[in-house]
């Protein structure tokens, strides 16, 4: 959360103006989280999710499997 010393005043980083200056001073205002640094440049949503490049696990592949098998049964139980 951006915070602004000579306000006093935490802002949200989209009422901040776009050079990342405070709209009611003007001084720069260093946005930074708990996981550094994040803008737009550096958002990788894969690496975020944990799927970097990992197969999809067996357990998930045996859930889909069984889920189509049980779903085919309810449609014959329908027809017969």
């Amino acid at each position: 959360m951006p915070w602004c010393e000579p306000c006093a005043k935490y802002f949200a980083p989209s009422t901040l103006t776009t050079e990342g200056k405070c709209p009611q001073c003007g001084e720069r205002i260093e946005v930074v989280s708990i996981n550094g640094a994040i803008t737009p440049d550096t958002l990788d949503l894969k690496k975020l999710a944990g799927v970097d490049g990992e197969k999809v696990p067996w357990h998930f592949k045996l859930l889909v499997g069984l889920l189509c098998v049980y779903l085919g049964w309810r449609i014959v139980q329908l027809f017969v």
